[in-house]
């Protein structure tokens, strides 16, 4: 008997290090210490794995950002920096190889990845950023939207590049020069006041 979350931990750190299609069910199965018709007990299919491993990553990841959000008082520009500390750390640890077999050959797997994606860029970041417009924090005459889709949505591209920014630089030095210095020349004074106080 598979303990099924033990092993989606497993598969999902496997897949995103060397790749689905390279990592295979045979080296899965050795990984376990079990045997791959104990895998097909519980899975259907390679691509199952692949899926449902990859949704346990992102519920995992996603049940940590909400909690951020979920502060009601707390500073929106600060929420949007820990976010992003949390999704550097994601992104990370995903090999090129990962992401490009998502797209080639996991279809399901990749609207999966693609969707949260859109939800961490689009509903978690764009909230706090009105929130923060909304509390004069940052210049009313920003577009969230423009400001989403130019600085804040490709996450992924800081690994996925022919030299990984995450093998050259720490997660502080990219989330300084990536985040905090385009959101400091989004603030407000009122922001700089509120912080010195």
């Amino acid at each position: 008997m598979i303990n099924k979350d033990r092993f989606l931990e497993i598969a999902i750190a496997k897949f995103t290090r060397f790749g689905c299609k390279r990592f295979t069910l045979d080296d899965l199965a050795h990984e376990m210490g079990i045997s791959k018709k104990t895998i097909y007990e519980t899975f259907d299919t390679k691509e199952t794995i692949v899926t449902d491993s990859l949704d346990f990553l992102l519920k995992k990841t996603e049940l940590e950002i909400v909690a951020i959000t979920a502060k009601k008082e707390a500073n929106p520009i600060l929420s949007i920096i820990e976010i992003y500390r949390i999704g550097f750390l994601f992104v990370k640890n995903m090999s090129p190889a990962y992401i490009n077999g998502l797209k080639k050959y996991y279809p399901k797997s990749n609207t999966l990845y693609s969707d949260f994606k859109l939800r961490f860029t689009h509903k978690y970041i764009k909230e706090l950023l009105v929130k923060a417009q909304k509390r004069n924090l940052i210049h009313a005459t920003i577009n969230i939207d423009l400001t989403c889709n130019l600085y804040f949505g490709n996450l992924e591209n800081l690994s996925s590049r022919s030299s990984n920014l995450f093998e050259t630089y720490t997660v502080d030095e990219i989330l300084e020069h990536f985040v905090i210095i385009h959101l400091k020349g989004i603030i407000t004074e009122d922001y700089l006041k509120a912080r010195k106080s």
